[in-house]
């Protein structure tokens, strides 16, 4: 049974091979312009995707909705979600909240996060994206937003290590363009971007991707606008008690790439590994206990 927290674009994805042709053409229309794509009458989301408005309810009921309207309600929901700043989030919780211990409940949210995220993940898309990442013929280029720039300085530290040609693109908007100068059609751009999705990194997408840079994207269940420039999308669950989201799912997504790559890589990689260890020695930057 489908999971009441799952939002609609993971329904379709995971009933998707479920629906019958015109259903399948009705919901690629919706996450085509998910989500605004389905606040239209009933009448327009079925002319805008090509399909009758009996396709429309019959989807609807099979993604386990009533009808067209509970499904309205529930986009609505979504577009609230995505557009909540972090007061409202925290009252949001708070009129709701158990009186279970703060550390049962969060780490609880978090495993259901993880749990959901990983029945979401596209696993040829995630070989393909590790792929792109190992390849030395391309460079990488990484950037973070707000907040998700630690997240973007973590991976671009493990990814230094495991191959050359990485740079970490700073966020701020009047420094990124220096950075896009030398990106090369075929070089990879890797983005973190949640919700209160930034215009800048935004802009920053739209221009690696006419350059013909490979996008990847680490975003929130709700997918960034990046999503449709990007050749690959890490969607992670974000919601927790809590007024800050959370960022655990996409560091789990993260670091399984990062290992990928490392695989992939491995003998390059163990090289500059011991180099970098050499290194370290000389300048005696860690200490050693003997």
């Amino acid at each position: 049974m489908t999971e009441p927290s799952q939002t609609i674009a993971e329904r379709l994805q995971e009933a998707f091979d479920a629906l019958t042709r015109a259903e399948r053409q009705l919901a690629d229309s919706l996450l085509a312009g998910y989500p605004v794509s389905g606040l239209s009458s009933i009448t327009q989301v079925a002319q805008s995707a090509g399909v009758s408005t009996p396709t429309v309810v019959r989807m609807v009921q099979k993604l386990g909705y009533p009808g067209f309207p509970a499904f309205q309600a529930a986009l609505r929901g979504e577009l609230e979600a995505r557009i909540s700043d972090p007061i409202s989030k925290r009252d949001t919780w708070a009129a709701r909240a158990p009186e279970a211990h703060i550390l049962n409940r969060f780490t609880e949210a978090v495993i259901g996060n993880i749990r959901q995220t990983l029945t979401q993940i596209d696993l040829d898309a995630f070989e393909r994206c590790c792929a792109l990442l190992a390849d030395p013929q391309r460079s990488v280029y990484v950037v973070g937003g707000r907040i998700t720039r630690s997240l973007a300085e973590y991976f671009f530290l493990h990814m230094q290590v495991l191959r050359a040609g990485v740079s970490h693109i700073q966020s701020i908007a009047n420094a990124w363009p220096h950075d896009l100068l030398d990106v090369r059609a075929g070089d990879v751009v890797v983005i973190f971007d949640v919700r209160r999705y930034e215009n800048a990194t935004l802009k920053l997408a739209e221009m690696a991707r006419e350059k013909g840079a490979r996008i990847v994207l680490f975003t929130d269940q709700w997918r960034s606008p990046i999503h449709d420039l990007s050749d690959c999308t890490f969607c992670g669950r974000i919601v927790v008690p809590s007024a800050w989201d959370s960022s655990v799912t996409l560091l789990l997504l993260l670091e399984t790439v990062i290992a990928d790559v490392q695989e992939r890589t491995w003998p390059t990689t163990r090289a500059r590994m011991q180099a970098l260890e050499e290194m370290f020695d000389r300048t005696r930057f860690f200490r050693k206990f003997t």
